[in-house]
Formats: C-alpha cells, sequence, structure tokens
C-alpha cells in the first residue's frame, strides 16, 4: 500500500511538472496588433505549427514593411487581403518567397490568417488574408498544397467584419479594390514573441 502510495505521489509530481513544462509554449505565441483605419484587429500567430511562416511574417512586422499598406482586395462572405500594396495600388518589393505550410493542420477557418501566393504552392512573400467564413477548399494537405493559415484573430473579429463590407471596385487591372483605401496604419508585436523569430 505504501508503495502504491509512493507511486501515485510520484506521477502526480511528474504530470504536474510536465503542465509547468507546458504551459511556457502555450503562452509564447506572438500576439501582433493591425491598426488599421476602420479600427484595431489583434492575431494570436501560431508559432508551433507555423514556424517558417510566422518568423517571416515577424519580420516584415520589425521592417515597418506593412505600415501604410492596404486591404487591396476584400470579397465580401469570402476573405480581406492585404500587405502588398500602397494606397495608390503600388505592388511593394518583398523578400524571396518562403516554404508552403499549409499541410501544418491549421484550417481555413473564419478569423483565420493565412498566406496569400500565386499558383505555385511556394510563392508567398508578404501579402496574407483574413477568413471570413469558413474556407475549407482552401486547406492543404500532405497530397495537395493549399493556402497556409499561421494564425487567429482573438479581438476584433467586428473591424474585420466591417472592411469586408466596404463598397469596392476596379483600378486598373485589379479587381474587388475598396473604393475607399482601407489602410493598415501600423502592424506591432504586442507579447509573446520567441527571440528565435527575430
Amino acid at each position: 500500500m505504501r508503495h502504491l502510495k509512493s507511486f501515485a505521489t510520484t506521477l502526480i509530481t511528474l504530470l504536474f511538472a510536465m503542465g509547468v513544462q507546458a504551459a511556457p509554449s502555450a503562452i509564447s505565441n506572438p500576439v501582433v496588433v493591425m491598426d488599421t483605419s476602420m479600427g484595431k484587429i489583434e492575431i494570436t500567430l501560431d508559432q508551433e505549427k507555423a514556424p517558417v511562416t510566422v518568423k517571416n511574417f515577424l519580420e516584415y512586422t520589425h521592417s515597418g514593411f506593412y505600415n501604410n499598406t492596404i486591404f487591396h482586395r476584400v470579397i465580401d462572405g469570402f476573405m480581406v487581403q492585404g500587405g502588398g500594396f500602397t494606397s495608390d495600388m503600388s505592388q511593394k518589393a518583398t523578400k524571396a518567397p518562403i516554404k508552403n505550410e499549409s499541410a501544418n493542420g491549421l484550417t481555413n477557418d473564419r478569423g483565420t490568417i493565412a498566406m496569400a501566393r500565386t499558383s505555385a504552392p511556394d510563392s508567398a512573400s508578404s501579402q496574407f488574408f483574413i477568413n471570413l467564413v469558413n474556407n475549407s477548399f482552401l486547406n492543404g494537405s500532405h497530397s495537395k498544397a493549399g493556402y497556409a493559415v499561421f494564425g487567429k484573430v482573438t479581438t476584433g473579429m467586428d473591424v474585420v467584419d466591417k472592411i469586408a463590407g466596404v463598397k469596392t471596385g476596379h483600378r486598373g487591372m485589379y479587381a474587388d479594390v475598396p473604393e475607399e483605401a482601407v489602410v493598415i496604419k501600423s502592424v506591432t508585436v504586442k507579447k509573446g514573441e520567441d527571440t528565435k523569430t527575430k
């Protein structure tokens, strides 16, 4: 009986220790604040499941790249896209594209943020989109490249929905462009950044 109690105590101690060790990873995901002309959007990035994508996004964030860019493509009932154009629809020069992490288990559900890309799987650079609905057809698997989700809006989805409702039209060769620019004034890291991403 004494041995059984000793075993139980040891097991509880181990489980508690594991819980304490697991806690930092649960709170280490970076939180960024996207300050737009229509309000603030807070996004928690999933550093564990999308390390390459989060590192890339944070590098653009730290450099100030996203400051004064716009949501240049808005499709109500689908998604809002930004991170690559200025208000005069000039496309900004980007770093090299990154590896597609769409098979990371994260899905394109309402409120998630994912990387925009061309038809080439590994072509994402700075542009991202926020899903307005569950867009399962954008998900990837080990046999099919999808659109890599790397975080989720935790505060400010009402702002995203407001952006989705703006009037859009054509600007030159581009469609679904807001008639009045929705500006991303800044993107800043609020908390939880792992120094490995710098």
